[in-house]
């Protein structure tokens, strides 16, 4: 019995830790979205070429993911929780020469490896999370520390706006009319607003590693996927995960879902600024935590709803929503575009694990190749914002929302296929294994 105890105690410990570091990589992939309106002014972008920041981020998903699972086989969790804030600390550490030299590449490569640092760490805590327990309880696991993410990307806007946003942006004009004096104090100090934080950041992801170094963290096996309900009938015999259809569209529910949520984070700051009147660069930043504090808020939301409705209809009923809203914010005026925009963010909460879960339900052994390619998907990120932005700069900021509205359809759809496929896995289920 004190055995028992013991491992709970041990496991406790460990998964405080790791909701550290879900807080953190949540933390650090919202901050992107108040950098992306300051780098766009200091370099004069045009909003396709400020994208390039969240193309470069996310594209690290679908390039790190695979070889980060291979790592993480051969130096355990642990090992690869260590080197992924490692990697995340140096991407940080990047920001700095970066900055001082005002090199747009240099800051796009510092995302880079920055978000191979953050995938790495994904790949490792997740299924570790999920294996420190009991098998029954590991979905709820995984939902607390996601929360915890979410409470990170709510946080982080405040974060930005005070430390970064807080000196405004000149533009090119009037930079021309600066002395030499002045112009050398005014890069200095635009620099400084983006070294000292990320100075500050890779601190605290390189304190976490070497916190995870020296303390012993229970040893766990993940020879069987511990959260999986195994399958005993004929479709568990298939070649790959690729086989299933509802896997590849739920692969594509993931690709949308994040792109759109990253295309409207994005271009937040920037829309807010043009739309609303008398609301500046910093101002506009905190508002962004409206939009993440509803997707933390939707989640426990979401977590009872889903106990006593079908997660697929749920999944459709939120998509439909988050089109309606977007659409009113591209048809809108005044001031009730902010909200309708910020308002996404609490329907946007539940698409992620909802489109995992229906995607991987019946798959059996596939389950862990079909984990990778959703991760994979993740790249949706770094696709559509890019997509927006150029259609931004041609039909104008508010129009180019239509790229949400369509993935939004989208996820809805695939919520209402969801649904069904549940309801005709149940039955055969039943017929199976009847009591």
């Amino acid at each position: 019995m004190s055995y028992q105890q013991s491992a709970k105690n041990s496991h406790t410990g460990a998964l405080a830790l790791l909701t550290s570091l879900f807080f953190i990589w949540g933390f650090i992939t919202c901050l992107n979205d108040i950098l992306i309106p300051h780098l766009k002014a200091v370099f004069t972008l045009n909003y396709a070429q400020a994208m390039l920041i969240q193309l470069c981020f996310f594209a690290a998903y679908f390039v790190v993911s695979v070889p980060s699972g291979y790592l993480v086989a051969k130096i355990g969790y642990k090992g690869g929780i260590i080197t992924g804030l490692s990697i995340a600390g140096t991407g940080c550490l990047l920001f700095y020469p970066a900055a001082s030299l005002r090199l747009y590449p240099l800051f796009l490569s510092a995302f880079f490896v920055l978000a191979s640092g953050i995938t790495l760490l994904q790949v490792a805590a997740n299924p570790y999370v999920t294996l420190l327990g009991k098998p029954e309880t590991a979905s709820s696991r995984l939902t607390m520390t996601q929360a915890f993410n979410s409470l990170g990307t709510t946080i982080a806007p405040y974060f930005g706006a005070v430390f970064i946003l807080a000196t405004a942006v000149k533009t090119a004009d009037q930079i021309s009319l600066l002395d030499a004096n002045q112009l050398s104090a005014y890069q200095a100090a635009e620099a400084a607003a983006v070294q000292y934080p990320y100075l500050f950041l890779a601190a605290v992801l390189f304190s976490v590693a070497a916190l995870f170094a020296v303390l012993k963290l229970p040893a766990v096996k993940d020879g069987e996927e511990p959260n999986s309900v195994t399958q005993h009938n004929s479709e568990d015999d298939k070649i790959s995960a690729w086989h299933y259809r509802h896997l590849v569209l739920g692969a594509v529910g993931i690709f949308v879902y994040v792109g759109a949520e990253v295309s409207i984070g994005s271009f937040l700051v920037s829309f807010l600024t043009h739309t609303v009147s008398g609301l500046a660069e910093q101002q506009a930043a905190k508002y962004v935590s409206f939009y993440w504090g509803g997707a933390m808020l939707g989640r426990f939301i979401g977590a009872v709803v889903m106990q006593k409705l079908q997660p697929g209809k749920v999944l459709a009923f939120n998509a439909l929503t988050a089109a309606v809203l977007v659409l009113a914010t591209i048809f809108g005026e005044g001031d009730g575009m902010m909200w309708t925009i910020l308002a996404v963010g609490l329907f946007n909460s539940i698409m992620f694990p909802t489109i995992f879960s229906l995607a991987v339900s019946g798959l059996g052994k596939h389950t862990g190749q079909a984990s990778g390619i959703l991760c994979a998907a993740i790249v949706g990120g770094a696709v559509l914002p890019v997509v927006q932005g150029l259609f931004a700069d041609h039909i104008g900021i508010q129009q180019a929302f239509f790229i949400p509205v369509l993935c939004y359809l989208y996820i809805a759809y695939y919520g209402w296929r969801g649904a069904r496929f549940n309801q005709a896995k149940a039955i055969v289920d039943i017929r199976n294994n009847p009591e």
